[in-house]
């Protein structure tokens, strides 16, 4: 076998071995949770909701979909100006610190627009439904996400 076929060869077996690699962690090891998967749990399957509240909890959902994305487009453009703003300083120049103080504006409002969606999907919730999602909320911002 001449030395170009047996590269050939070990990079077709790197690559193979590189995929079942992958297949195997993820088979194999378990998957981190996103955050708010518990809550989301909690609201779809757990508390009951009636056929209103399901409506009422969809229309939240969708809102705050459009919301949330255009905040997270607001926080990519942000770090864009932030690395433009590094690669022109190349240190923590006024343009950074500006940069810095836009990028954090931006996680707050979406902080901000997320406590309120949770409050407004709390507001379609019965009484008795209440403490259970309450847990849920409590258990999303205090578990170890690492």
């Amino acid at each position: 076998m001449t030395s170009t076929k047996r590269l050939i060869v070990c990079v077709v077996l790197a690559f193979l071995a590189a995929i079942a690699g992958v297949f195997l962690a993820r088979v194999l090891l378990p998957q981190p949770k996103q955050p708010g998967t518990a809550l989301h749990e909690v609201l779809h399957h757990k508390l009951a909701l009636d056929g209103n509240q399901q409506a009422r909890l969809k229309s939240l959902e969708d809102r705050f979909a459009v919301q949330r994305h255009a905040l997270e487009l607001e926080m990519r453009a942000d770090n864009a100006r932030l690395a433009e703003a590094i690669e022109t300083e190349h240190g923590n120049g006024p343009k950074v610190t500006a940069a810095v103080d836009q990028s954090h504006a931006a996680m707050g409002e979406l902080q901000k627009a997320t406590l309120a969606h949770i409050f407004a999907m709390r507001q379609l919730l019965r009484p008795d439904q209440t403490p259970q999602f309450d847990a849920a909320v409590v258990k999303a911002l205090t578990d170890d996400q690492g």
